[in-house]
């Protein structure tokens, strides 16, 4: 059957000569693989081009879907919209990266999650139109606010005695655990202000410089090997940190 949805294209992989395998976050469906044919020969046979499936762009799908497939088929795309600055501005566009790869590690069962797709597509919208210290807080507050929806999002009960942040149980504690799994003072200062932020303009007013900013980047992904098994490497954190600084 055909069908109407949004998608965020997170993945493509090349599938012999011509054709492209490319996993897309879609609105209805969460993630589907879907089979392009002859999207890599010179003789185009559809209206759908290789610029449209970059990774990070959010499309108007219309979209044929069988939940017996494993693969499924785009019958015609279009941009639903049309980034300013995300594919000119190389530290948007390693953000973008950045944090589609943390989205991948997360999406291990391929079910509809609405309101999960409607929050990243503010952030990439978000993201697009950022100034630069909203560019480079934005992985941070992606990482602590995408944590809630797959359950394990840290409680934000920081004060000047629960100073202590204990990954393992995501909340902040009077008393150093057995465990070494923690962020300690000033950091888990800094945590407990992108867990208030709400939206973009709150991130002008957290202040850090590149260290702290790449040591927090650090315990979130620490954060997450701990509740999405397996984690793995982050590929884009070396590029990311170059770009930051």
């Amino acid at each position: 059957m055909l069908h109407q949805t949004k998608g965020i294209i997170i993945r493509t992989v090349k599938y012999g000569e011509t054709s492209l395998i490319v996993s897309a976050f879609t609105e209805l469906f969460g993630t589907q693989q879907y089979i392009v044919n002859g999207i890599r020969s010179s003789k185009k046979s559809h209206d759908i081009s290789a610029a449209h499936l970059q990774i990070g762009n959010i499309l108007e799908m219309t979209v044929y879907h069988n939940d017996r497939e494993t693969l499924q088929r785009i019958k015609e795309c279009k941009q639903a919209v049309h980034y300013d600055g995300i594919f000119v501005d190389v530290t948007k566009n390693t953000v973008m990266l950045f944090m589609v790869e943390v989205l991948q590690k997360c999406l291990k069962e391929p079910d509809p999650h609405p309101e999960l797709f409607y929050f990243i597509e503010d952030i990439l919208k978000g993201l697009d139109q950022s100034n630069s210290f909203q560019t480079a807080n934005l992985p941070l507050f992606f990482m602590l606010h995408l944590s809630h929806f797959f359950g394990f999002r840290m409680m934000d009960n920081f004060d000047e005695v629960r100073n202590i942040l204990d990954l393992r149980e995501g909340k902040f504690v009077e008393n150093m655990p057995i465990h070494q799994q923690v962020i300690t003072y000033p950091y888990s200062a800094y945590v407990s202000q992108f867990l208030k932020a709400l939206q973009f303009n709150d991130l002008d007013q957290i202040k850090l410089n590149r260290q702290m900013r790449f040591d927090l980047i650090n315990y979130c992904i620490d954060y997450y090997g701990l509740h999405i098994q397996p984690f793995g490497i982050m590929k884009t954190l070396p590029i990311i940190r170059t770009i930051l600084e």
